[in-house]
């Protein structure tokens, strides 16, 4: 069932979007109509979202405000720590060499598929440069711009909020004015690279984290939506199902244009893994109702409509279905 499709993000990667949106004039709302994503993941920091999603939004965050820089400019505003548990290990680290190297360990498996961190030395100067891999080229741009961002944020945590890259390398394409976004990250802006990359003083590797935690360890996640792997196509459906249910049962149609694939191509590869979209919807939603009835105390008729159901009665049909017993008994059992 294997099968190159997006990468995944968590929406905290977003950073303060909603809030910067707004103050350029915009509605966030508006874009996530257009982009047709639940308004419910704004408030879902570990909520999963396919990273061509985040790409489409950005690209619409840009057209909407008329700003070319519109992914640079959001992300004077985002901080590492805030990135999940992974932005509170990688700001725990003791040095920027450790916070570097706990990103690149912790980056596809804590917060972000499809993505590449990659530090190398040349000479007196380090290079950090960050490639999404995702298929996805409406508003790769911006997401670039917006993930540079994140890698200067990094490094002020050690040099100082004041400090500013060497050197910033970017795709935009030779030639075109650069002035904007130099004033931006104040450094200067080198276009026309393959990979967007910031250079600095290799000296600062070994810069301390004033607000270390000695003796921290990687966080587990615990809690949070595990990231789907990258030929893990149940895995990215189980994703996206989860992030459509916060609005109601979803069609086969927005899946599949989610993972940027049509319906047809979509239920050939489950076909070739020997299940149906149904199939692993019912799965899906099963594993769901069980986890909440029997380890919260939330209405029945809550967890109903928040798996998609219409009433309590269709949902109490559906659960005895698939356990033999009503949500009320399974829910006693566990008393």
């Amino acid at each position: 069932m294997a099968v190159r499709q997006s990468g995944f993000t968590r929406a905290s990667s977003l950073g303060p979007i909603a809030h910067f949106i707004g103050g350029q004039g915009a509605s966030i709302m508006r874009l996530l109509q257009d982009v047709d994503l639940p308004p419910a993941l704004l408030d879902s920091p570990d909520m999963l979202l396919p990273l061509r999603e985040q790409f489409r939004l950005l690209e619409r965050g840009a057209r909407a405000t008329g700003d070319a820089h519109f992914g640079a400019r959001l992300g004077q505003h985002v901080q590492v720590s805030r990135l999940s548990a992974f932005g509170k290990w990688v700001s725990d680290a003791p040095t920027l060499g450790d916070a570097i190297r706990r990103s690149e360990q912790g980056l596809n498996a804590m917060l972000q598929t499809a993505t590449d961190l990659q530090l190398v030395r040349r000479g007196s100067l380090a290079y950090w440069s960050i490639e999404f891999l995702d298929p996805e080229c409406d508003g790769r741009y911006h997401n670039e711009l917006l993930g540079i961002s994140y890698l200067i944020d990094c490094v002020r945590l050690f040099a100082g909020p004041r400090w500013s890259p060497n050197l910033v390398l970017t795709t935009a394409p030779r030639g075109i004015a650069k002035s904007g976004l130099e004033e931006i990250f104040r450094a200067e802006v080198s276009t026309g690279h393959r990979v967007t990359t910031i250079a600095f003083g290799a000296r600062l590797l070994d810069a301390h984290n004033p607000r270390a935690v000695p003796g921290s360890v990687p966080r587990s996640g615990a809690g949070e939506p595990p990231m789907p792997a990258d030929e893990d196509l149940a895995g990215a459906i189980v994703a996206v199902v989860s992030l459509a249910l916060q609005e109601g049962l979803p069609r086969l149609e927005w899946i599949a244009a989610k993972l940027g694939l049509s319906p047809r191509s979509l239920q050939r590869k489950l076909a070739e893994g020997g299940t149906t979209y149904l199939e692993l919807l019912e799965r899906i939603l099963y594993e769901r109702a069980r986890s909440l009835i029997g380890s919260t105390r939330t209405p029945i008729i809550e967890i109903a409509l928040s798996l998609g159901y219409s009433d309590q009665a269709h949902f109490s049909r559906a659960f005895k279905r698939w356990t033999g017993v009503s949500p009320s008994d399974y829910r006693k059992s566990f008393a």
